[in-house]
């Protein structure tokens, strides 16, 4: 049965659709209101046949992006605009600090989505070439800068009478891959960013199982701490992996964590003990020294991120006929020497790689857009009442009930 046109703002809100104070569509000069259902299916959405043109919101940390992604009916996308701001104040503190970047969330959210409207061409009068739902990260992340977002998305979605989709930060970097790439379910997803590190099974839209994640810190953090205690700077990523070229990374011979322990967890927080030992007998440190030290240590975070991957890739229930992927998201899998330790890695099992380009790897709006657009084709967002009532989250782990122990949990809730 074909699905219904998806109708324009400009016809619910002009031509015959009512907003109940509960939320619900209803059309004009009737009493009976719709119970609560999809949004694609509230909205008259057809994800066989129908294009949508999403736009995408994140500030889960110090990046405010808004974003416009366009998906057709056969699953195809285009990115139409990708603005990113980055904070710039937090270096003095030698990290994030959540209130300053609350604040500049506020500051700059509505320049940033109204830079991405028009470089999109976005008319945004609900005629033709409008945008058609929006999508926000809901968490993880800091608390402050998710809130910004989230009330951005929902006073956007409520004044043109679109779907609003909330969307898990960490699903957007799940499906980063499939921004640019051909990359059909299922696939094993390495997340290594600057709060997370975990290995996932991905089955499809929704369909996460963690395999493993960090018992400790992040790869991440141990880069923005290694960064730090050598006086590099921040973002530590990329100072640290600038400090490593011409270094001698056979110069110090740091621990190789969870050797000898099964599973597909992670743990460095004895690597960066070993970091900061070693600076602390060489001080005061030369060029030569941090570069030394730069290199050693991305060596051995490469090394133990490959070597738990390998783990999982032998674990891996792979379909009949298909081969495996291995798909890597987050801002570490930007890391040059990650990417060349896990090339080799699949290219010594048989399998491909998939690694987004570099400014998708990083925090950025077009995932949350695609995530979302891609959720509402499924059919899989709640009822408009119940997106808009959502509060955000500062944890929530992709799989809401992944095997095995829960790391971190408490009051809170398990971690990210």
């Amino acid at each position: 049965m074909p699905g219904r046109r998806f109708p324009s703002r400009h016809e619910r809100s002009h031509s015959g659709f009512d907003l109940t104070r509960k939320g619900h569509w209803r059309e004009k000069g009737t009493d009976a209101e719709r119970a609560p259902a999809p949004q694609s299916e509230e909205f008259g959405f057809s994800a066989m046949s129908d294009t949508i043109t999403i736009l995408g919101i994140e500030t889960s940390c110090d990046e405010t992006a808004a974003a416009v992604l366009r998906r057709h009916g056969d699953g195809t996308t285009e990115i139409l605009s990708n603005i990113i701001h980055t904070q710039d104040d937090h270096a003095a503190f030698g990290g994030v600090v959540p209130e300053i970047a609350a604040r500049a969330h506020v500051e700059k959210a509505d320049q940033v989505v109204a830079r991405a409207l028009a470089e999109a061409g976005m008319t945004d009068d609900g005629i033709g070439g409008g945008i058609d739902a929006v999508a926000a990260t809901a968490g993880p992340g800091l608390i402050g800068g998710v809130m910004v977002g989230m009330m951005t998305a929902k006073a956007f979605a409520l004044s043109r009478a679109i779907p609003f989709i909330p969307v898990n930060h960490l699903e957007g970097h799940a499906l980063s891959a499939r921004l640019t790439e051909n990359c059909p379910f299922p696939y094993l997803l390495l997340l290594v960013s600057g709060g997370h590190t975990q290995l996932l099974r991905v089955d499809g839209v929704g369909q996460y199982a963690r395999l493993g994640t960090t018992i400790d810190d992040a790869a991440g953090e141990a880069f923005d701490k290694t960064a730090k205690l050598l006086g590099l700077g921040q973002p530590g990523g990329p100072k640290v992996q600038a400090a490593a070229e011409g270094g001698d990374a056979a110069r110090f011979t740091f621990p190789r964590p969870l050797l000898n322990r099964p599973g597909y967890d992670f743990s460095f927080s004895g690597l960066k003990t070993a970091v900061r030992l070693a600076a602390e007998e060489l001080s005061p440190l030369g060029g030569s020294d941090i570069a030394d030290i730069c290199a050693s240590f991305q060596h051995a975070a490469a090394r133990h991120l490959a070597a738990r991957t390998e783990r999982a890739m032998a674990d891996f229930d792979i379909p009949a006929g298909d081969s495996g992927r291995l798909v890597i998201a987050g801002g570490v899998a930007a890391n040059t020497q990650i990417r060349a330790a896990l090339t080799a890695l699949v290219e010594a099992q048989g399998w491909s790689l998939l690694v987004p380009p570099a400014k998708y790897c990083t925090d950025n709006a077009a995932m949350i857009a695609l995530a979302g657009a891609e959720r509402l084709a499924a059919g899989s967002v709640p009822a408009l009442a119940e997106t808009l009532a959502l509060a955000p989250r500062a944890r929530w782990p992709l799989d809401e009930n992944p095997e095995g122990r829960r790391h971190g949990g408490g009051k809170k809730g398990p971690k990210a």
